[in-house]
C-alpha cells in the first residue's frame, strides 16, 4: 500500500449483519436506529503511518479518531464510548481491537471495507486435578 492508500472521502454503500452485529456488542437501540442504512461519510487523511478517521453521520455528528499506526492512541467508538487503542497495519489492513470486537480495513477495488469481527472470550476448568 502506498503512502497516502487510505486517502480519500467514502460515502457508506451496504451492509452485512450490521443487526446482528451491534446488538451482540451492546450498542443501544437508539445508537442502533441511527446507524441503519445511515449515509455515513467517512473522510481519512493519511500521511504515512499518520491517520485522521472521521465519519459524518445525518444531523451533523461527527466522530474523529487520530492515530498513528504502531502506537496507542485515544479512540471513540460510533456509540460514544472512549478507549485507548493501538492500531496496526497487517498485510495492507488497518486492524484495531475495540473494546468488545476487531475492527480492520482496507481499500478494496477503490471502496473502503471495513469489518468488524466480534471477540469471544472462551473460558475452561481445569479438570486435571479433579476429583475421581
Amino acid at each position: 500500500q502506498g503512502n497516502m492508500a487510505f486517502t480519500g472521502k467514502y460515502e457508506f454503500e451496504g451492509d452485512e449483519n450490521y443487526d446482528d452485529f451491534v446488538t451482540k456488542i451492546g450498542l443501544p437501540s437508539d445508537k442502533i436506529e441511527m446507524g441503519k442504512n445511515c449515509k455515513i461519510v467517512t473522510e481519512v487523511v493519511q500521511n504515512g503511518n499518520d491517520f485522521t478517521w472521521t465519519q459524518h453521520f445525518p444531523g451533523g455528528r461527527t466522530t474523529t479518531n487520530v492515530f498513528t499506526v504502531g502506537k496507542e492512541a485515544d479512540m471513540e467508538t460510533m456509540g460514544g464510548k472512549k478507549f485507548k487503542a493501538t492500531v496496526k497495519m497487517e498485510d495492507g489492513k488497518l486492524v484495531a481491537d475495540f473494546p468488545n470486537y476487531r475492527h480492520t480495513s482496507e481499500i478494496s477495488g477503490g471502496k473502503l471495507v471495513e469489518v468488524s469481527c466480534q471477540i469471544s472470550r472462551l473460558a475452561y476448568k481445569n479438570q486435571t486435578n479433579k476429583q475421581k
